[in-house]
């Protein structure tokens, strides 16, 4: 069965904010490493997750909606059923969501990775809301363990399809601040130049406002520098400074672009 958030804090779905918070410092208590030892360790994490969900109103209202799903479909042991159907790419599409989900993090990417990561088109064999949800899922444990363009490219694919046909609605904005993070703080570091190049261009593709846009096109800018396209720069920088007059932080870049 997929696990209970709320039999995880000893309260119920209909808990108020207020009761899960309160559940949440009982539970706490009880199993602190300091008090149960080391070994409730992992019982603490457990518990430390099913709180930041349930207490954050937009999480929550996710999980309650990917758990009444499972829960309707899956009342026997579905993680077995799924390791039995072999290398069915369906079963281990549904395999990493469900192993997601029951918090099994490590062998969900083990899954994905062993089926190519990237390359393994989960869309196909997950309904189109378990993929993205499976899939931002995916996008933030990625992000955790440092693997950026990774997580990268399956935001990206997550707003294309969300510009396409709205699901994540009032959760979207939580979905783009990661990518927009991972841009402003993580990526350029993580790839080479060229690949960085690349990236900011799926960006501008992507509808974003013009103010980010033009934040992205400085950086591209800048890497085309680095890369001695000082030509291909120019023309970016402009169209930058075009987007936004005030962009901030280009003294540096004007000075080499002689713009």
């Amino acid at each position: 069965m997929m696990e209970n958030y709320y039999s995880l804090l000893g309260t119920s779905p209909k808990a108020s904010s207020r009761d899960i918070k309160k559940a949440f410092r009982e539970q706490a208590k009880r199993i602190h490493p300091d008090i149960a030892g080391t070994a409730a360790g992992e019982e603490m994490r457990r518990l430390i997750t099913a709180y930041e969900v349930l207490s954050d109103p937009e999480r929550r209202y996710e999980y309650d909606r990917a758990y009444s799903r499972f829960i309707k479909k899956y009342r026997f042991d579905y993680r077995t059923f799924l390791r039995e159907q072999g290398e069915s790419l369906a079963s281990q599409a549904k395999l990493v969501f469900f192993e997601l989900l029951h918090l099994e993090e490590e062998e969900a990417l083990a899954i994905w990775r062993a089926q190519g990561g990237l390359n393994f088109s989960m869309e196909k064999y997950l309904d189109r809301e378990d993929w993205m949800d499976c899939t931002f899922i995916l996008a933030e444990e990625l992000e955790k363990r440092q693997c950026y363009y990774e997580s990268f490219v399956l935001l990206v694919r997550l707003v294309r399809e969300e510009r396409r046909l709205p699901y994540f609605r009032h959760f979207m904005g939580e979905l783009e601040n990661l990518l927009k993070e991972i841009v402003r703080l993580r990526l350029r570091s993580a790839v080479d130049g060229e690949t960085y190049v690349e990236c900011m261009e799926t960006l501008l593709e992507l509808g974003f406002p013009p103010r980010d846009e033009a934040r992205w096109m400085r950086s591209m800018a800048e890497t085309l520098v680095k890369l001695g396209e000082i030509n291909a720069a120019q023309a970016v920088f402009r169209e930058a400074l075009r987007r936004d007059p005030a962009l901030p932080n280009v003294v540096q870049l004007r000075r080499k672009l002689r713009v």
